[in-house]
């Protein structure tokens, strides 16, 4: 089986920063790191992998040079090959943007790679939180989607997927080629091996641009392809704090709650 697992680069969330000045992000000195839930759907393709180690694992990512190590990461953990797709003419790219671009760098990596039998995605990006750029690329390319994928298994003529759902887990099949975005399972990916981790190291990272695809439509990438535009960005105010009631023993300060409730009509 191919596989081709598209990922992102992103700010760590847990160390953004709002500039209380102009309620814009505060990128500088934030680390980014590989996106979780493409993680998730990295450790699915590994998965199957195991399983059938004839299995090739591709993964590609749409963003600055500095990217690159997102993708390293990913070779370190279980993917065979990496591409960045990287270009000026990308920058400002909405998720409609974004997916026709990463539709059209799969069939070009096709051309060297193979056909894939399947893209798995993460369900979001954590800086975004769309959850719209895999269904659109399922779009762009015409396959069968699923989404809130768990795990994946290969079968005959196509895939079972655990997926998520409402009221519990589903089983569902997919033939093949399909795209399929994966949410949080209840297992973790793998850690890297040192070995996979220097070798992914000295991997060099093929970068497709603006030139590797003369048949693209430039009027569906970066900002001019980009229907979403985002009006303005704020920081809620910070609610003014209640009243603190604390007397000499727990029945006076009951006692005073109990009248300042009272005479707000709250009792």
């Amino acid at each position: 089986m191919n596989i081709v697992v598209c990922v992102k680069q992103v700010p760590d969330t847990t160390e953004i920063r709002i500039d209380p000045e102009t309620n814009r992000l505060i990128r500088e000195g934030v680390p980014t790191i590989l996106n979780p839930f493409d993680g998730y759907a990295l450790e699915a393709a590994a998965r199957i992998k195991d399983k059938a180690p004839e299995t090739k694992i591709v993964v590609v990512s749409m963003g600055p040079e500095q990217a690159k190590a997102a993708l390293k990461e990913c070779l370190a953990i279980a993917a065979d090959k990496a591409y960045l797709v990287s270009g000026r003419s990308f920058g400002g790219s909405d998720t409609l943007a974004t997916s026709y671009i990463l539709s059209q760098a799969i069939q070009k990596i096709e051309e060297t790679e193979g056909k894939f039998d399947a893209v798995f995605c993460g369900k979001q990006a954590i800086d975004g939180d769309t959850a719209q750029v895999g269904p659109e690329i399922a779009e762009h390319l015409g396959y069968p989607q699923v989404t809130y994928g768990l795990e994946a298994e290969a079968v005959e003529n196509g895939l079972q997927i655990k997926k998520e759902v409402d009221d519990g887990i589903e089983m569902i099949g997919v033939g093949l080629p399909c795209v399929v975005t994966f949410t949080k399972p209840s297992w973790d990916p793998r850690y890297p091996t040192i070995k996979r981790k220097m070798a992914a190291n000295r991997a060099e990272i093929p970068v497709l641009g603006e030139d590797a695809f003369p048949d693209m439509d430039t009027g569906m990438i970066g900002l001019s392809g980009s229907p979403t535009h985002v009006k303005s960005t704020f920081v809620p105010p910070k609610k003014s704090g209640g009243i603190k009631i604390k007397e000499e023993s727990d029945d006076l300060s009951a006692q005073k709650l109990f009248s300042f409730l009272s005479k707000g009509g709250f009792v």
